[in-house]
């Protein structure tokens, strides 16, 4: 197949907002691919390459495509993906920065725009993982669930929809939990509230929420390996959890929670400090399997009971209740021993691997405050066009916004295409796909708190930072301070 076959079904599936569309795009490409092809083409369109990351982001991976004819083939792409993660030592950003230019001689304008963005991780189609998974289940008949199970046991998506390729449903269902391979974590979906995070649940267990590193565990004849929520080996970093595993009276388990440091007064670290804590433990909120039995399709209930004897006192903390004076009073005590806050889980629930559903909720006090735009970063796919990314800056001690971190999230198209104009009339400068402008725009942002970072001059960096509104009524000097940011630090 021709690279170009790919890269117009990419603009046209971010150029539609009906998910619908996106998901007929995806098929009918997908059902085109010859199966030799099918997985480095599924990676591509899921911008998420089976080769994995290969050592090139802004500084080395702009590709100038200089061909007035597509002549690219997928087998092409796929190859230089793999020339690229295979190169090492010195000069090693020369050698790639030749392998770009020679790929650009025979890419059209097009083509290496998409290459550019997919090596930069900047690609956003409005689709990923999610849209083409179904794509790939409606062209290959099988039911989208039994497409993400498998995807989600073997922890790769191309993997998944080649079976399904080569044997159909029979192929996926025969898929199961494997101990040492990692699976997609569940998630939680986010409530403003712990009345709201109730809602629809009978029976529910409410944990603290702790502020580390998600771990998954597995113990086997092998020994054990940790790996984080994006399937990261993170094993021989954490000896002390390798450890604390390897103590459990198990002959075969995978088990689900999180790692966290704490101080000598055995306050929780924050999570940028987890793993330099002088104690460095899991605590663990669910079991996926225990001795040759897998547990994610047994509820909630079920996977406690079994987990209680498992782990004992390193289960996260929390209470099986519904009562909402009782969840309230449980969130209360997480925010007091330092932690995010909790999570409601329904206790019927199965263990949805890859999923950010309603069965899980999270409930964290929202903190805002009013920042001014410094800069702003030009989109890409389905915002292309619109100025997106907002370069945030507090006032520090002189006055001047000092960068505190960036958003694109929460901007519907109204507000991008209101904040381009704006931010255009207030441009002084452009150094690539970035546009620096005046300081004048205030903007509202919601945020889950801060975090030291060595990223941006006035060390602290905001975490998980949304946009809320403009605050057209306010002037770049009544923005809050550095001061105000660094006391969310937990």
């Amino acid at each position: 197949m021709l690279l170009k076959e790919l890269v117009d079904i990419s603009n046209a599936v971010a150029a539609t907002p009906r998910r619908s569309e996106k998901i007929e795009f995806m098929a009918g490409l997908i059902s085109r691919v010859d199966t030799t092809e099918i997985e480095p083409v599924v990676g591509f369109l899921s911008a998420d390459p089976i080769q994995g990351k290969v050592g090139v982001g802004w500084a080395t991976g702009r590709v100038e495509g200089r061909a007035g004819e597509a002549s690219l083939g997928i087998a092409d792409l796929d190859k230089l993906f793999s020339d690229l993660a295979a190169m090492s030592g010195e000069g090693v950003q020369e050698s790639r920065r030749s392998r770009l230019e020679q790929l650009g001689a025979r890419a059209t304008p097009d083509e290496a725009e998409f290459v550019t963005l997919l090596l930069t991780g900047e690609l956003r189609q409005g689709a990923l993982a999610g849209v083409v998974e179904q794509g790939a289940a409606k062209s290959l008949g099988v039911p989208a669930a039994v497409l993400h199970r498998a995807a989600m046991l073997l922890g790769d998506l191309p993997g998944a929809v080649l079976r399904a390729r080569v044997g159909g449903r029979p192929a996926l269902e025969a898929v199961g939990l494997s101990v040492g391979v990692p699976i997609q974590p569940m998630l939680a979906s986010s409530a403003p509230s712990t009345a709201e995070g109730l809602e629809g649940i009978e029976a529910g267990r409410v944990e603290w929420k702790l502020d580390g590193i998600r771990i998954q565990a597995h113990r086997g004849p092998a020994g054990v390996r940790l790996f984080t929520r994006n399937l990261n080996d993170v094993t021989s970093r954490l000896p002390q959890v390798v450890e604390q595993v390897m103590d459990l009276d198990v002959t075969a388990a995978v088990i689900d929670g999180e790692v966290i440091g704490v101080d000598e007064s055995e306050r929780p670290l924050a999570f940028q400090d987890s793993l330099a804590g002088s104690t460095v433990l899991g605590h663990w909120f669910d079991l996926l399997h225990l001795d040759g039995r897998d547990w994610m399709d047994e509820p909630l209930a079920g996977r406690g009971r079994v987990l209680d004897e498992v782990v004992g006192d390193s289960r996260v903390s929390g209470v099986d209740t519904s009562v909402a004076a009782e969840v309230a009073m449980v969130f209360d005590q997480s925010i007091l021993a330092g932690h995010e806050g909790i999570v409601i889980k329904d206790l019927s629930s199965t263990y949805q691997a890859g999923r950010r559903g309603k069965s899980w909720r999270k409930v964290k006090p929202v903190h805002t405050l009013d920042l001014v735009v410094i800069a702003v970063e030009w989109g890409s796919g389905r915002r292309k066009g619109w100025l997106s990314n907002l370069h945030l800056g507090a006032l520090g001690p002189s006055g001047e916004p000092v960068m505190v971190g960036k958003t694109f999230k929460g901007l519907t198209d109204e507000l991008l295409t209101w904040q381009t104009e704006e931010l255009l009339e207030r441009a002084v400068a452009t150094d690539g796909h970035i546009v620096r402008v005046r300081p004048e725009l205030v903007v509202e942002i919601a945020l889950d708190g801060a975090q030291r970072s060595t990223r941006y001059p006035g060390g602290v960096a905001l975490r998980f930072a949304r946009v809320r509104r403009y605050r057209t009524d306010r002037g770049a000097d009544s923005a809050d301070s550095l001061d105000a940011v660094r006391a969310l630090l937990h």
